[in-house]
């Protein structure tokens, strides 16, 4: 539940780069209508300082080691805490951004967000509602109105990344070479793009798959 006004908004800082995390306390420590009451360098220890610092708001990373901001939220979804989470992040794909959401974020930033937003957002957050940049949230409704890609067709567009044809997946993964033929069409058509080299593509610029995979 949100504080009365005359007492300052509670924040957490969780992200595991340490100059980040003294950056940020430093430069909100300097509000008077925000009290920082912890930092952690991980979603673990995160998910620990809830229950002892109780924050209103935690600023939370989208990408540290061991646990994600994703897996982190998901944590704190079974954990049935309220604590209100502004996810703050260097990277902004779509799915990046559809993921944190889903998982439950209320506020979506940019670490080169400027004080000023970041106050602003923290304090819309914690009145109970969403704070996401215009941009972003364009982007957003964009990705909700596409279809969702199934657990096999992502697993095929990994595949597809790395370039075999559409016998060799089949190989890979125990199919026949026309039933990938019928997950590839679907993934063009759900990506609207033109083949699989765009389908392929357009998944990593959209964060769905990484280079990695």
């Amino acid at each position: 539940m949100p504080q009365q006004s005359n007492q300052p908004i509670r924040v957490l800082i969780a992200d595991d780069h340490p100059v980040v995390r003294a950056g940020l306390s430093s430069m909100l420590g300097t509000q008077t209508e925000l009290e920082i009451v912890g930092s952690a360098a991980s979603g673990e220890e995160a998910l620990a300082k809830l229950g002892q610092a109780k924050p209103d708001v935690l600023l939370l990373d989208l990408r540290m080691h061991g646990l994600s901001g994703v897996e982190t939220l998901l944590a704190m979804k079974r954990a049935a805490d309220e604590t209100r989470v502004i996810i703050l992040t260097s990277f902004e794909t779509d799915e990046d951004i559809y993921r944190a959401v889903q998982a439950g974020a209320q506020g979506y930033l940019l670490k080169d967000t400027s004080l000023k937003e970041m106050v602003t957002a923290i304090r819309t957050v914690h009145a109970g509602k969403r704070y996401i940049p215009q941009d972003i949230a364009a982007r957003l409704a964009d990705r909700m109105m596409r279809t969702d890609l199934t657990p096999r067709e992502i697993e095929i567009l990994k595949l597809l990344s790395k370039g075999p044809t559409n016998k060799e997946i089949g190989h890979a993964l125990g199919i026949s070479e026309n039933t990938v033929k019928n997950h590839v069409n679907s993934i063009i058509e759900k990506l609207e793009v033109s083949d699989r080299t765009e389908a392929a593509t357009t998944a990593i610029q959209r964060g769905i798959i990484s280079v990695d995979d």
